[in-house]
């Protein structure tokens, strides 16, 4: 489907997430007209080419038929590039099989021409994981339709902000010595970020690669042994010693990565079960209909290096899940019926516009900190990696700059509104769920009011405790965050910090 076609409207499934961030704006390049299907628009809303002309965002859920069958209305082709193995999914299968149901449904009726798919390797055996036989079944269900389907099939894929290419990453990073799996040993076939995108952009105008399957990856069989230590050459570090024992299981293996690196054990694991099956390509035909410079591994962990430590990361598998919803953090919202809520609302007057002092708040978190008691949010963070969340390892992927939608360390960017509002909702374990807010108010010209709001609505009698107990620290600690604020800019303090009534 070329780009000069008639029809050549593509909707992309998966907007949000880590290949759906980086395919739409190479689409839009090549002058395809691109629909965004998200279940929170706002998080592609921010983006720096969301204003594009040719770019059409469209609220809809692939558990929600009916909204699916609006976003497929018009579409030449959609790109099928979602999976539930998320830590909010219980059953991620399950999902997966009935949103790739309702997709061969709404494709089918809307006389969409091709659906293109981006699977995972693996042959069918009974000791293949979960994972990699829920890519397997989706793609069975996508091809029952009548609508042709193309599947491209990826094993690791290395590139900056990839939830593989950061497990790799930090366990390399932080570990000299790694006591490992046996899984260390088995071959794959990994393939750089840019490859992936190449094929998935440059099949559109080849009729060759409707309704078939493709295996894609690197010219060069691996195994993760030598993945760890080519990483860790081009990182410049001294060499690591790995050593693969046999007592580690999948579920091991997860909580440890959980603790080592900003992956939760939750989405971890399903990875980590498939490491442990051979992903290597058996077809090549892929080479000579969409021919490409292939990156052998060391140049595709230089390029996510450069990236990462550059930060111009595109997408990260942070980005992927909804924003939690905060409306009960406005009292006058028509939709808050009332019920316990807890507030602690602080504030400062610095001589300095608000311009300047946002652009300090934009930095939060992250490489930054919280302006005040580091170590105090480190060991908030550490208790909850321990049971299972976040922590502050997931950190933030631009350190300059936020938008809907982004991860900050624990907390989930919920709104933005320059350069007056940042509002954070907590997806760190809590009884309850818990707001932070930054508010900006013009006292003059050149004097602002940087106010801190920080709402809880309890769950139970224990998340009543629980802000009772935490509520002494508020003092020291937002108290701290407001001046740190002031400190950073170099900017005088003409009042507080004080509490707000």
């Amino acid at each position: 489907m070329p780009a000069d076609t008639p029809q050549k409207t593509v909707l992309v499934a998966g907007a949000t997430g880590y290949i759906g961030g980086r395919l739409i704006p190479r689409l839009l390049e090549k002058g395809y007209r691109v629909r965004a299907l998200a279940r929170n628009p706002a998080k592609i809303s921010s983006r720096i080419w969301a204003a594009h002309p040719k770019l059409e965002i469209v609220k809809a859920d692939l558990l929600d038929l009916t909204s699916l069958n609006k976003a497929c209305r018009g579409c030449g082709a959609v790109y099928y590039l979602v999976h539930s193995m998320n830590p909010a999914s219980k059953d991620f299968a399950h999902t997966d099989r009935e949103a790739a149901g309702n997709m061969v449904a709404a494709a089918e009726k809307a006389g969409v021409q091709r659906i293109i798919y981006l699977s995972g390797l693996g042959e069918e055996s009974k000791e293949l994981s979960h994972h990699l036989r829920s890519r397997m079944e989706v793609a069975r269900i996508l091809r029952s339709g009548k609508v042709p389907v193309t599947v491209f099939r990826a094993a690791m894929i290395i590139g900056s902000g990839s939830a593989s290419f950061e497990i790799l990453r930090y366990l390399v990073e932080r570990l000299p010595v790694m006591i490992t799996p046996r899984w260390v040993d088995t071959p794959c076939q990994p393939i750089g970020i840019r490859n992936v995108l190449h094929y998935l952009t440059a099949c559109l105008e080849c009729e060759a690669t409707i309704g078939d399957t493709f295996d894609i990856g690197q010219e060069e069989i691996v195994t993760y042994r030598q993945l760890m230590t080519t990483f860790a050459e081009e990182a410049g570090l001294i060499k690591r010693f790995i050593i693969p024992v046999p007592v580690l299981t999948p579920r091991l293996s997860s909580y440890w990565i959980h603790l080592v690196t900003p992956v939760p054990s939750a989405l971890a694991r399903p990875l980590a079960e498939g490491l442990r099956n051979e992903v290597i390509c058996h077809d090549f035909r892929i080479r000579e209909l969409l021919p490409q410079d292939l990156f052998d591994c060391r140049k595709a962990v230089r390029l996510a290096l450069e990236r990462t430590r550059g930060h111009q990361i595109e997408s990260s598998w942070t980005d992927a899940g909804a924003i939690p919803p905060a409306e009960w953090a406005t009292p006058d919202d028509p939709a808050w019926a009332g019920g316990t809520q807890f507030n602690d609302s602080r504030q400062i007057l610095l001589s300095a516009p608000a311009e300047e002092i946002w652009k300090a708040v934009m930095r939060i978190g992250g490489e930054t900190g919280w302006y005040y008691g580091n170590w105090l949010w480190g060991v908030r963070g550490f208790i909850d990696r321990i049971a299972g969340g976040f922590g502050l390892q997931r950190g933030r992927r631009c350190p300059l700059d936020l938008h809907p939608g982004d991860a900050l360390d624990f907390w989930r960017v919920s709104r933005v509104e320059k350069p007056l509002l940042l509002q954070l909702v907590a997806e760190m374990k809590v009884p309850g769920r818990a707001v932070l807010e930054f508010h900006l108010v013009e006292a003059s010209t050149d004097q602002t009011f940087l106010q801190l709001r920080a709402r809880f609505l309890p769950r139970g009698v224990l998340g009543i405790l629980y802000w009772y107990a935490v509520c002494p620290m508020h003092e020291l600690v937002f108290n701290g965050m407001l001046s740190g604020i002031g400190k950073s800019l170099q900017k005088p303090i003409l009042r507080g910090p004080e509490k707000i009534k």
